[in-house]
């Protein structure tokens, strides 16, 4: 089977992408800073996770390494693969978040545009053909148009987020243009789940309405997001990196969402009943950078990769009210 390394492998969709490749008996390293953007305990536990998912399951405990380092430290990446023969990249390391991205620009340009074009050098330097950049449904910005096609122009970020997940798309398919080296740029559309990070809008929700503490609601509740579970994304993630493995000379941009769209206040509703509980309503007026809909058009994720989302929205937040409520007791 394949090396895979897996920036920001301890986070939210990470931990579990690491999880899921070990299952199919590759070898996985987690390249991760272990950053303090929200809770660093947080990505800890989810290592710790991985590292017992391997013992559970009985696997060699060699085939998961955690490699704390930051991607903007060249001697860093050097090492690490120096010392291992790596033959796929999946990129999901970044400062995420189109709010803050607004008070900090400059961060999020440093690690989501030079911490890519590093591990870009990697893959020319130890000419690693498999690449996987993880990107953003942001970078359609206020697209009028639904849903949203990976051939719809997308030149009007509304964020410093979305700008540098355009810029990174443009430079993986100029490494891939000089280099040969194959890339899928995946768009994920607000993933959900398991181990979410606690700064997003339904774990945040659930905590809050948990508690009965008022939750901050933007907008009227129209606006409108393609929610999609964390179950689907990694089928997603995985079945990109096979078709980066499989063949010479390809650059696919695709979307991975549920291609259905599901408003502010019907997601308040969902977490409401999963919970058993009325939400305390905090209206607040829409903030900037935020867009008004997400919708992704899944067409051509499912013609070449075979992506095939399963899971209800509502289904989807009992599972992830179950896990927080297991967690949080």
């Amino acid at each position: 089977m394949s090396t895979i390394v897996v920036t920001g492998g301890a986070g939210f969709i990470g931990s579990h992408l690491c999880e899921a490749l070990l299952e199919k008996g590759n070898t996985v390293i987690n390249i991760d800073s272990f950053n303090d953007f929200y809770d660093p305990g947080i990505k800890r536990n989810n290592a710790a996770e991985t590292r017992s998912f391997v013992t559970e399951n009985n696997m060699a405990s060699n085939l998961y390494q955690a490699a704390e380092g930051d991607i903007r430290d060249v001697v860093f990446l050097k090492k690490v693969f120096a010392d291992n023969r790596v033959d796929t990249i999946v990129h999901l390391a970044a400062y995420a978040g189109v709010r803050p991205s607004i008070q900090n620009p400059v961060l999020y340009t440093d690690v989501n545009i030079n911490g890519t074009v590093n591990l870009l050098e990697i893959s020319k330097m130890h000419d690693i053909k498999s690449f996987v950049f993880a990107s953003s449904s942001s970078v359609y910005g206020n697209n009028t148009k639904v849903p949203f096609a990976e051939d719809d122009v997308v030149d009007f970020p509304i964020s410093p987020y979305a700008a540098t997940k355009k810029a990174g798309e443009l430079l993986c398919h100029t490494y891939h243009s000089l280099y040969g080296i194959n890339m899928a740029c995946l768009r994920f559309f607000t993933v959900y789940g398991p181990r979410q990070r606690p700064d997003l809008a339904i774990n945040k929700f659930t905590k809050l309405i948990s508690k009965g503490q008022p939750i901050p609601f933007y907008g009227d509740g129209s606006t409108e997001r393609d929610y999609t579970y964390i179950d689907d994304i990694i089928d997603g993630v995985t079945k990109a990196i096979d078709w980066t493995k499989d063949g010479q000379g390809k650059y696919e941009v695709f979307n991975l969402g549920e291609s259905n769209t599901i408003t502010l206040s019907r997601m308040v509703r969902a977490i409401e009943n999963a919970l058993g509980k009325k939400a305390e309503i905090n209206r607040m007026p829409m903030q900037p950078g935020d867009v008004n809909r997400t919708f992704a058009d899944i067409t051509k994720a499912k013609e070449i990769l075979r992506y095939n989302p399963r899971t209800d929205f509502e289904e989807g937040i009992h599972k992830f009210v179950k896990w927080f409520q297991a967690r949080d007791n």
